[in-house]
């Protein structure tokens, strides 16, 4: 199919079918008509998302209907796990720590954190594969680390404890993915192809790694960032095991990552190319959500089916790849396709499941030390946790380092393309501390202070620096709205405010431009000498 008859189909999957293509009347519109003009989401007299906690944005309209992106922000390389009538999901969580954080679901919709499996710095985390086999949770977590490979951690609760990493070797390889054969043996599906064994107890590799597929090619004229085969992800189903994996390179081109499969008989193959790929791609860069790929396969509450993967927001590397959420039919010729269309319009829900609460507040009172679900150090040493502690409603953070680029600064996911947070800083003597948005230790932005006079931060640098008339302590806010970000300053606990004179404009702090996969996230930092406080740290979507 060439890419303006996918278009096309496009266009007649989101009209419901209409047209002689699909049996439609006389006068419909034809595969060959233009297809109709969708107003893009959160435009005016366009579909709007359902608000949540600090009035960010959420999947699930109330209505019956849910509006993509299913998890907003920096959400890579969706792993679910269907475990009876609990769902749980994590993504790759990079050089943020804790990271793996998993989340709870009852109906595929809302969803809640449970725990950051993994505590200890291994290195950046990329597209791990969470599991459960004979009543004992998994997860294969590929590293880019000292030494990079893939590492494996268990538990018997979710909840935890999950043990210690141990590597696996594999060095050479990305985006494991589990599976169990016909005969009982399980097996890493890997990068490129390939596959290696693993022992009963899946916490050891048997053998070496073996090529059983050639993935699919697409036509040489697409624009796509490159091969890049990976993240194969293996569902039974029917007669068949389902080998979906993603090729086309995650970044780059909109219109290169994209979702192929095939299948087998047997878990040792041979395998079969599916006569439909690519399964889902974005064609055209008009289109709401960019460089979608990289999906898994998991059967709804109701019996139906469903696929998770990610995807850019049009005009929006900076919040990450998003989890987007599409519904899955089984053809008559023992395949599959995805139903959703371009995803830029309301879909139905899924049926049959238990809705609950979703997502998880961004302000904090600091009542709690929640290093974690909310808050992540960025590539923190081992004793990180030790430099953060709460009292009386006041996160009382040790310095470290002399900037945010080196002091493992705490920051936030949020997944709007507006917003603002604001806080109450203190510092002693030799301490310097302020807000960022921060992508990594050398691209980020935002405003810090000393008790005589404040830091700018602009493309990692630290720039101006303007005289501070609160001393030590002041109320600093951020807005980024739409990526013009700019800063006011309060000295009397926010009554009145004051525009710091340096805006911003930082629409290229993302990966096509830094490399990293990551995404702008808002945070904190202290570094200098001494301790810094932060109390009463609001965030609210715009």
């Amino acid at each position: 199919m060439t890419d303006i008859s996918r278009r096309n189909a496009i266009g007649l999957a989101i009209m419901g079918g209409a047209g002689i293509a699909a049996g439609g009347p006389a006068g419909a519109a034809t595969a060959t008509s233009p297809a109709p003009t969708c107003i893009p989401p959160g435009k005016k007299g366009g579909p709007q998302w359902a608000r949540g906690l600090d009035n960010q944005r959420k999947a699930d309209l109330g209505d019956g209907r849910f509006l993509n992106p299913l998890f907003a922000g920096d959400h890579p390389d969706p792993t679910i796990l269907k475990d009876g009538e609990d769902y749980y999901i994590t993504f790759s969580t990079f050089d943020s720590y804790p990271g793996l954080i998993i989340w709870h679901s009852r109906d595929l919709l809302n969803w809640t954190p449970v725990t950051a499996a993994l505590t200890r710095n291994l290195g950046s985390v990329w597209a791990p594969e969470l599991t459960r086999h004979d009543g004992r949770y998994f997860l294969y977590i590929p590293v880019k680390g000292n030494p990079t490979g893939t590492y494996v951690i268990w538990a018997d609760r979710i909840e935890g404890p999950w043990s210690e990493p141990k590597y696996l070797g594999l060095s050479g390889f990305i985006d494991p993915g589990h599976a169990v054969g016909e005969d009982g043996s399980r097996w890493l599906f890997l990068s490129g192809g390939n596959r290696i064994r693993l022992t009963d107890d899946g916490l050891s590799t048997v053998g070496e790694p073996e090529k059983v597929y050639n993935p699919w090619r697409y036509p040489s004229d697409w624009i796509v960032e490159g091969f890049s085969p990976e993240g194969p992800k293996i569902t039974r189903h029917g007669d068949y095991f389902y080998m979906i994996t993603a090729v086309g390179g995650t970044a780059g081109p909109p219109t290169g990552h994209m979702v192929i499969a095939a299948r087998a008989r047997s878990i040792h193959g041979p395998w079969e190319d599916c006569p439909h790929n690519p399964i889902v791609r974005t064609v055209d860069n008009d289109e709401y959500w960019w460089s979608r790929g990289h999906a898994t396969l998991v059967q709804g509450p109701a019996g139906d089916w469903w696929s998770v993967y990610h995807g850019f927001e049009n005009g929006f590397w900076t919040l990450g790849r998003q989890t987007l959420l599409d519904p899955v039919e089984w053809t008559g010729d023992g395949w599959f396709r995805m139903t959703g269309g371009d995803l830029s319009q309301p879909l139905p829900a899924p049926k049959g499941g238990k809705p609950g609460p979703h997502g998880l507040a961004l302000s904090d009172d600091f009542r709690t030390l929640d290093i974690g679900a909310r808050w992540n150090f960025f590539k923190p040493g081992p004793d990180e946790a030790k430099r953060a502690r709460v009292a009386n409603g006041t996160l009382h953070l040790t310095a470290s380092g002399t900037a945010p680029k080196d002091s493992s600064p705490l920051l936030l996911v949020a997944g709007d393309t507006a917003y603002r947070f604001e806080c109450d800083i203190t510092i002693e003597a030799g301490g310097v501390a302020g807000l960022v948005l921060f992508y990594d230790e050398k691209l980020y932005c935002g405003v810090g202070f000393d008790e005589k006079r404040f830091v700018t931060h602009q493309y990692g640098l630290e720039r101006g620096r303007p005289a501070n008339p609160h001393g030590r302590a002041l109320r600093l806010r951020v807005t980024n709205d739409r990526h013009i970000v700019y800063f006011d300053t309060s000295g009397d606990g926010g009554k009145s405010w004051v525009r710091f004179d340096r805006g911003m404009e930082v629409s290229g702090y993302h990966h096509n431009v830094r490399g990293g996969f990551l995404m702008l996230r808002p945070g904190l930092y202290s570094a200098g000498t001494g301790t810094a406080t932060f109390a009463n740290f609001t965030f609210r979507a715009l």
